[in-house]
């Protein structure tokens, strides 16, 4: 896509927590701030909500979603209608929204423009084609029965959103909710809320009754957890750390034994044989490590390089590694922004220093970049092994590892080494390999001779510690519903 100039200083619209289509301050009168990470600075204050507003916000969901409301009443194909206005206004305010993105996430706003919300616009619209397409089925059962299946929606949703990409993830998860005639409260990370209070708003202009959408901005710990343990929600979709995943799927138990979706972490293998592209294979290895700052939990992180090519991939990637832009996320040519704040910060330089102490060699990199903000170095790794922590722990950073193997059995069992499962990938141009590969490494999405390709019709999730079920397409939408066999006896005439 063309790029427009950005809005370098967006305007900040909305603040308050959104519920039942109104804009309201917090129960307890608290405030954060959301902090621009270029700069280190607050941008503005945002209402803290906590289980006060939550309950609030899930009283208003329950009602919104109650048989006889408006939202129940409604044509299938009007309420995909309504989806469907929701992607034409998210495109009509797309340079507004993508400025808003990077002020607030630091990343180059030629991918908040180009990369996020084109994808959230998608989203939109393939969900809006759903709604009047859910359907049950007829079942022959034995006897004079009728027997068939209503699909219904499941009910009051929590949805958990991340802070790598706020706006397009918020859309992943409110289309397939709204489509399948759920309602929903939203809890942004807060590190970056403004682009999903924004998109609340829009839910409202288009015509989504009140209650339907819901966002409250908070902490985990305060509103994640409440979210989690209400007892009128009947589901939790997740997406963030695997760490805080255990503690959702342990808290959705307590009560009501929520439906759980979560999109977690990985580790993801991505292996180079010797007969691949290699000016392909470089490239694409590290455009899906460093893209988005490396805070992608799909990020290529683990690269097997065969040993017959190891130090020409090395000495490549290290090369565009050096060459990689970062800077100011508003200037075109900037490819790398910061990392989202300062705990992620302190985390990716720790593990790059226990790279260093146990042994893998550090080809650039290795340090914050600039004085301000939350740069850091495009660092590259090789002489990594399978027993350090930058080959074991999820990174999220501009951190690349480049590891040698000698056979295909050798790697298959390494790559499956991990208690991740979200992706893979393998780069050669045999396909007996690339379809051994894909059959025998465990993760949710697997690509060949490229990487992070998918849509919103394709299924994304993870196995092992990646998560559990599914976004995307028909996949996802099967997680915001309930299906319920319904059997009729049928009259028998006398003869």
């Amino acid at each position: 896509m063309s790029l427009p100039p950005p809005i370098l200083k967006p305007e900040i619209k909305y603040t308050q927590i959104f519920i039942n289509n109104e804009w309201v301050n917090s129960v307890s009168g608290k405030t954060f701030a959301t902090i621009n990470p270029c700069t280190e600075e607050p941008i503005c204050q945002i209402q803290e909500g906590d289980k006060a507003d939550v309950d609030k916000a899930v009283a208003a969901a329950k009602k919104a979603g109650e048989l006889g409301s408006p939202w129940r009443r409604m044509d299938a194909s009007a309420r995909g209608h309504l989806l469907s206005k929701l992607a034409d206004l998210i495109e009509r305010d797309m340079v507004y929204l993508a400025s808003l993105e990077t002020l607030d996430n630091g990343k180059p706003y030629k991918y908040s423009y180009n990369v996020d919300y084109p994808i959230a616009v998608k989203t939109c619209r393939h969900y809006a084609g759903w709604p009047d397409k859910i359907v049950g089925k007829t079942i022959p059962i034995e006897g004079d029965f009728f027997c068939f299946t209503r699909v219904e929606p499941v009910g009051v949703v929590g949805a958990i959103t991340p802070w790598n990409f706020p706006g397009m993830i918020a859309c992943q998860k409110i289309l397939p909710a709204l489509a399948a005639g759920c309602t929903l409260v939203l809890k942004p990370a807060e590190q970056t809320p403004l682009t999903t209070l924004y998109i609340a708003a829009l839910c409202k202009e288009v015509g989504i009754p009140a209650g339907v959408v819901n966002v409250v901005p908070g902490y985990g710990p305060t509103a994640g957890a409440a979210l989690t343990e209400h007892m009128d929600v009947n589901k939790i979709s997740f997406t963030g750390s695997t760490e805080v995943g255990h503690l959702i799927q342990c808290a959705s138990g307590k009560t009501n034994l929520k439906r759980v979706s979560l999109e977690l972490g990985g580790k993801s293998p991505n292996v180079v044989f010797a007969d691949a592209d290699l000016d392909e294979a470089v490239l694409v290895s590290h455009n899906n490590l460093f893209f988005n700052m490396g805070q992608c939990c799909t990020a290529a992180s683990r690269t097997y390089v065969q040993d017959s090519i190891y130090d020409e991939f090395v000495r490549r990637s290290v090369d565009l590694a050096k060459k990689r832009s970062i800077g100011d996320p508003w200037c075109d040519n900037v490819e790398n922004g910061p990392q989202i704040d300062r705990d992620q910060f302190d985390k990716v330089l720790e593990l790059i220093e226990s790279g260093k102490k146990q042994g893998a060699k550090m080809e650039c990199g290795g340090g914050r970049h600039g004085t301000k903000g939350y740069f850091i170095q495009n660092t590259v790794f090789s002489n990594v092994t399978d027993d350090m922590r930058i080959s074991k722990e999820e990174i999220f950073g501009p951190v690349q590892q480049i590891i040698k193997f000698k056979s295909i059995d050798e790697v298959i069992k390494r790559a499956n080494n991990t208690t991740y499962g979200l992706a893979g990938a393998v780069f050669t141009k045999d396909i007996d390999k690339a379809l051994t590969l894909a059959q025998s490494v465990q993760s949710g999405t697997f690509w060949v001779n490229c990487y992070n390709v998918g849509g919103p019709s394709t299924p994304f999730g993870g196995f092992k510690m990646s998560g559990i079920g599914r976004e995307g397409g028909e996949y996802g939408l099967h997680e915001f519903c309930e299906i319920k066999t319904v059997v009729i006896k049928i009259p028998q005439k006398n003869s």
